[in-house]
């Protein structure tokens, strides 16, 4: 997927009571924080200082609707380089509908005690600012971030950082349109969700297709393109024939190609950015849709199996907050339960994310054991070792919930020479026994996604953002 083109605005509080002089100093020390934090390498999106400072009601609504009304502009920073009288913010504020950051910070790290006076103390008062514009965000409830520290420090510049994957990601949210390839699966609880409220909560759009409509794509996509794809898979991955001669194998694994194709121009030309399958719901198909899954996967899009329309939603939002890094679409499958080594098994029937894999991928064709369709390829691999949290999205009839555990993944020890499937395992937190006790009890589904390089501060930044209760387990 392509690299959202995203900026942050940085606004500066301050009055007109200083007189000019002083605003004109204000500047200078704004201009050379944003170009050394820019210049930082911490930050993931480029910050934009404006030149008009926020010194007036009338200037801080003009600033606050130019933000609503530039596609290009995820959020705002804002700091309170002197005091600036916060009824003044309250119209602007109030009508901000984008990500709000107040960076608690001065310009200088020290007091210089040897030449400090009064002069120096009505510029620099951060302080002073930070509580009366802190006061008037909260009575606003704008659920606004808090960020504490000296501008040059690196875990400030960090959280900075960290805040603004949250930002563009809510507000990808609200393009996220999700394509469902058939219906949920039958009998299943979680897969279920209301979708109008999805959409007014979140900003996901859920359309529903049938089987055939994929199917109609599919009987398009020339041969030619399946063994130029095919081509590629030979550079990319290791091929394992197992049992299969040559041409059975590859000509299964090219199914897999035509329905990657199929798919990725389906999305592309409807404009989706993830979508589920159903291996209930598979007619005129070969195969059900593994290996194509998992390489759209790789590229950014969002996916859940057998109709998960939330958590394929999930998947595509904390991939714009990752920037697709270690993060995907899981499953909790199978307990290791001796003691000192509990742990669980994460897998699905095909489709685990190759952003997890730790090692080669290697395409292996082998039987699904449900469906009734042909024997379908997919990538095996091991999953990577790391600090990470995993999320699952539920309706509970009267509202949405979040359920976030922490959890440590780790790369297998032992080899599963029988098992067809990628592997990812993980201890969950803070132990295992009251780990699972707490998600089983907070209804915590067993469709995930898992993220190695967003945390749980991110994951409640976002919920706060849209209204969304939520449970850490941690």
């Amino acid at each position: 997927m392509s690299e959202l083109n995203q900026e942050f605005w940085f606004v500066v509080g301050s009055q007109h009571l200083y007189g000019e002089e002083a605003l004109e100093e204000v500047k200078v020390h704004a201009r050379d924080m944003v170009k050394k934090l820019n210049d930082s390498g911490k930050l993931p999106y480029k910050l934009v200082f404006q030149e008009d400072l926020a010194v007036s009601a009338d200037s801080i609504t003009k600033l606050m609707k130019e933000i609503n009304y530039r596609d290009e502009v995820a959020g705002v920073i804002t700091w309170m380089h002197t005091f600036s009288p916060a009824k003044m913010w309250i119209r602007g504020t109030k009508l901000l509908q984008k990500p709000l950051l107040h960076l608690a910070t001065q310009y200088n790290e020290s007091i210089p005690w040897s030449t400090i006076d009064m002069d120096f103390m009505n510029l620099n008062q951060s302080a002073h600012g930070d509580r009366e514009y802190g006061f008037i965000n909260a009575r606003l409830k704008k659920n606004n971030e808090v960020v504490v520290g000296h501008w040059e420090n690196d875990s400030v510049q960090e959280k900075i950082g960290s805040w603004m994957d949250v930002a563009v990601a809510y507000n990808e949210g609200f393009n996220i349109k999700v394509a469902r390839f058939g219906d949920n699966m039958r009998n299943v609880g979680v897969t279920e969700g209301d979708k109008v409220e999805a959409q007014i909560q979140f900003g996901w759009t859920v359309d529903y297709f049938g089987i055939g409509d994929l199917v109609e794509v599919v009987n398009q996509v020339t041969d030619e393109e399946v063994d130029n794809l095919f081509a590629d898979y030979e550079t990319l991955y290791d091929f394992d024939y197992a049992d299969y001669n040559q041409a059975t194998w590859e000509k299964h694994v090219k199914v897999q190609a035509r329905y990657e194709i199929a798919i990725k121009r389906f999305l592309d030309d409807g404009g989706y950015t993830a979508f589920t399958s159903n291996f209930e719901d598979l007619h005129g198909m070969e195969q059900l849709p593994g290996l194509a899954v998992q390489r759209l996967m790789a590229q950014g899009y969002g996916f859940a199996g057998e109709g998960d329309w939330k958590t394929a939603a999930l998947d595509r939002f904390m991939k714009v907050m990752s920037h697709n890094q270690n993060t995907g679409f899981m499953e909790d499958y199978t307990y290791e339960l001796a003691q000192g080594q509990e742990s669980i098994l994460q897998s699905h029937m095909l489709e685990v994310d190759p952003s997890l894999a730790a090692n080669k991928p290697r395409i292996l064709v082998s039987p699904l054991g449900i469906g009734g369709k042909a024997d379908p390829a997919r990538l095996v691999f091991d999953g990577k070792a790391g600090e990470g949290v995993v999320v699952s999205m539920a309706d509970f009839g009267t509202h949405y919930k979040l359920l976030i555990n922490e959890v440590e993944a780790f790369e297998p020890t032992e080899a599963a020479p029988k098992l067809p499937v990628a592997r990812v395992m993980w201890k969950v937190k803070p132990d295992f026994q009251s780990g699972v006790k707490s998600w089983i009890e907070a209804g915590g589904g067993h469709h995930t996604v898992v993220s190695l390089n967003l945390t749980s501060d991110q994951i409640i930044a976002w919920a706060k953002l849209v209204g969304l209760e939520y449970t850490l387990i941690k």
